[in-house]
């Protein structure tokens, strides 16, 4: 049986939820398939990982993997995993999110996770839209595109997510495409086996909203622009600040050691264990 065939029977519920929800050329596929491999890789047990995920395209995602998942409301997935986390520090917990998920209605339960530096791994789809409701603008939507909420143009600078990310803590900070599929399996393995706060950024485009509205061609189009535009950071090193213009960063961004937040509560608890005994 070829290798893919084996993981597909393997890890997807594919029995039970299938076809999936996604638009034909859609890069979360290409996405799944990165996940899949880099935990079957590093070995992890079905059963010690867990899928968190909240609202959009990207929060399906965890209906279709057979591992232990969980399909929390809007916003809120990194609040629920956090729970989980905290409950049982054995399991591995990764959370995936849209970007309207990860960085609109959920923005402060992203940038304190990456504060507190809990051991769980983020991975946002970044598709520049809100696709799955309709088209709407997000806040990656980039200035001066279109969306169903900005007929003549978006007049709003957009977040840059894993700059985000980094400014706000976190230990581990990647980005890729759905282009560049072998780097992505790279980046979700080191995220995964980072201890702390890991976000992976992946660049998944739209084609169906953002695409059309923009008419910026078909998903193959669409993905040749990320082969085109995509810059690995040690090549942008020797890169002049012009030539960098409107290019997306890709590879890893930082990969630092900072205290792990639940080891640091652990201490927490000792010392107040401690102090009661001592009345």
């Amino acid at each position: 049986m070829p290798e893919i065939t084996k993981l597909i029977h393997h890890y997807l519920r594919h029995d039970k939820k299938f076809p999936h929800v996604w638009c034909p050329g859609c890069g979360i596929g290409i996405f799944l398939g990165a996940l899949i491999r880099a935990i079957d890789r590093i070995g992890y047990e079905k059963d010690e990982v867990v899928l968190v995920s909240g609202i959009g395209c990207s929060g399906r995602l965890p209906v279709y993997v057979d591992f232990n998942t969980l399909h929390t409301t809007h916003g809120r997935a990194l609040t629920f995993a956090t729970g989980i986390k905290l409950a049982n520090p054995n399991l591995k917990v990764i959370v995936i999110m849209g970007d309207g998920d990860a960085v609109a209605i959920g923005g402060n339960h992203f940038i304190h996770a990456a504060r507190r530096n809990i051991d769980l791994t983020a991975i946002i789809i970044n598709n520049s839209i809100y696709g799955m409701t309709g088209g709407q603008s997000s806040p990656t939507t980039p200035y001066g595109m279109r969306s169903t909420t900005t007929v003549y143009s978006n007049i709003e600078q957009s977040f840059k997510i894993s700059e985000l990310a980094v400014t706000a803590g976190a230990v581990f900070v990647g980005r890729g495409t759905v282009y560049h599929a072998k780097l992505l399996d790279s980046l979700m393995e080191k995220a995964f086996l980072k201890r702390g706060f890991s976000v992976v950024e992946v660049i998944s485009h739209c084609h169906t909203q953002y695409g059309r509205q923009n008419r910026l061609g078909s998903a193959v189009e669409m993905m040749k622009w990320q082969r085109d535009n995509a810059i690995p950071v040690e090549k942008s090193l020797k890169m002049r600040p012009e030539e960098l213009e409107g290019k997306i960063l890709i590879g890893v961004l930082v990969d630092r050691e900072l205290p792990i937040y639940q080891e640091e509560y652990e201490k927490i608890r000792e010392r107040a264990k401690a102090s009661a005994e001592r009345g």
